[in-house]
């Protein structure tokens, strides 16, 4: 041993223990400083997962409370937008057929300058049943009427101009994007602060 080691010896605080009438050395209990660290991080954990635990609940709450809400009325807009649509058409075909009737032309007198003459050409009757010929005169009318109701709405051809609804957008919703988009820009702003602080 050296003297350097007899004069550490001697540096240190000894005295006699009465109980156990042993030496006690007094050394300085240290120990390990607290760390900061580790309480920001459960607080900024403590912090996100709150924020996640109340934006999976309103996604829930948009899920099952506002989105069949919203899906009723738009049913019910559809049902009385198709019943509006269906008695314009049907107006439409009435109105058209009631204007394809022509009213019955007046007789016209025939002046009597004109006489008709015999032609020299002989003329050979044949029997004919007019009544199988021209039919039922309210199945003509019918057909008629068809004809024009398709010819009406033949040209009528809705087109789509809506863009298609597939897509996540769609399916989380626009405020569902929002909620996650706040929480990835809080998760930025909280990760560049702890980074900096340690």
């Amino acid at each position: 041993m050296s003297i350097d080691d007899f004069e550490e010896f001697d540096d240190m605080d000894m005295d006699m223990d009465s109980e156990t009438g042993g030496m006690d050395f007094d050394m300085e209990d240290t120990a390990p400083p607290e760390e900061s660290g580790n309480r920001t991080f459960i607080i900024v954990a403590g912090i996100l997962g709150a924020i996640t635990v109340l934006a999976l609940v309103c996604i829930a709450a948009y899920a099952f409370v506002i989105l069949p809400n919203q899906r009723a009325q738009q049913q019910e807009r559809d049902a009385q937008a198709n019943a509006q649509n269906t008695q314009v058409a049907l107006a439409i075909t009435q109105t058209y057929a009631a204007k394809a009737i022509k009213p019955s032309s007046t007789v016209t007198p025939v002046s009597p300058t004109s006489v008709p003459t015999s032609s020299p050409t002989p003329v050979v009757a044949v029997p004919t049943n007019t009544s199988d010929a021209l039919g039922d005169p309210r199945t003509a009318t019918v057909s008629a009427l068809l004809t024009q109701a398709a010819i009406v709405t033949r040209t009528v051809i809705p087109t789509s101009t809506a863009l298609p609804a597939t897509g996540f957008v769609e399916d989380v919703g626009v405020p569902g994007m929002l909620g996650m988009a706040a929480l990835l820009i809080a998760v930025i702003f909280l990760a560049r602060r702890l980074r900096t602080a340690s």
